[in-house]
């Protein structure tokens, strides 16, 4: 390609048609966001189309509409500002788009190469092609309950606490007081974290309520606003050796945007000269893709009952002093 071939770069000051274009384009997607915020459509904004639909949309528009140096640049461009709208206007906060955005870039860049590809011509071009029926499957994983990995999952957390099980137990009979957790994913996404407790007692029927960090979303003029969830144990058994208890949720508005939370359980048991202690916590995932939002939800939920797990731990040593 000879250099005078090569497509001008958008004058700055010139409002080409192509600028028009991606203008019009920013505009269809407010709009078609502010329309699902608006009617919620059978939640499919927790759903492939939106994670993976939307920005392989706005790439093949870019593709096939902008005539710049680098469609694949522009597509990132414009999915950056669909990523702002999307958090302003959807009420997930900076969480989701924290979390989302390397699917939405990733998404973006592979199907504005793709198309690019297939523009060019020549083999490339056919070979690219072969990817569009799997990125169309893959997109409607969600759509009318479809879901590739089961939804129903866990998180595991354990920890060996120097103390005896009664020790432990009481502690879980309390409240405990939190601190800021280890995890270093846990700190740098904005998850909930729990601040206080409320409620006592490891007999069926007794019940707490953990408080959480306040909601904030991205929404011009929008408030903090409280989350906590309700627990409820459900059963229980121990003795000198160890013991069981598990706690069903009642209520949750801590994590209700981002999954079903269904029970927590802890289950302590002599070891050596102290007490292992573990915390699983049961949930149902309610994000797609589940190869993407899968493992995500899984590795976090791990995370969140070893700080359950540690919680506890630190609870007993301060009991103990």
């Amino acid at each position: 390609m000879s250099r005078s071939d090569e497509p001008e770069p958008f004058p700055a000051h010139v409002p080409t048609r192509a600028r028009w274009t991606l203008a019009a384009l920013l505009l269809a997607a407010f709009a078609g966001l502010l329309a699902l915020r608006a009617n919620h459509w059978g939640g499919l904004d927790q759903t492939a189309l939106f994670y993976v639909g939307l920005p392989a949309v706005i790439a093949l528009i870019v593709v096939f509409t902008v005539r710049a140096r680098s469609a694949t640049g522009i597509a990132m461009a414009v999915t950056t500002v669909g990523l702002a709208l999307a958090a302003a206007l959807l009420g997930e906060g900076t969480v989701c788009l924290v979390i989302a955005a390397p699917l939405l870039y990733g998404i973006a860049a592979l199907v504005a190469w793709t198309a690019e590809a297939f523009r060019a011509g020549g083999r490339g071009g056919r070979h690219a092609l072969l990817g569009v029926p799997v990125l169309f499957v893959l997109a409607l994983e969600g759509v009318a309950g479809t879901s590739l990995l089961p939804r129903a999952d866990q998180g595991e957390g354990s920890v060996l606490i120097d103390a005896e099980p009664e020790r432990v137990a009481a502690a879980l009979a309390a409240p405990p007081g939190y601190a800021v957790p280890d995890a270093l994913f846990l700190r740098a996404v904005p998850f909930p974290h729990p601040v206080r407790a409320a409620g006592e007692g490891l007999d069926p029927g007794d019940a707490r309520v953990v408080d959480f960090t306040p909601r904030r979303t991205l929404r011009i003029g929008s408030e903090p606003t409280p989350r906590d969830m309700e627990l409820e144990v459900a059963e229980s058994e121990w003795d000198g050796d160890g013991g069981r208890v598990v706690f069903d949720v009642v209520r949750d508005t801590a994590f209700a945007n981002w999954m079903d939370m269904r029970r927590a359980e802890a289950v302590w048991e002599r070891e050596g000269g102290g007490t292992r202690l573990t915390w699983t916590v049961e949930y149902e995932r309610t994000y797609e893709p589940s190869w993407y939002f899968g493992p995500i939800q899984s590795y976090t939920t791990d995370l969140a009952a070893e700080y359950l797990a540690t919680t506890f731990r630190d609870a007993v040593a301060g009991a103990g002093e």
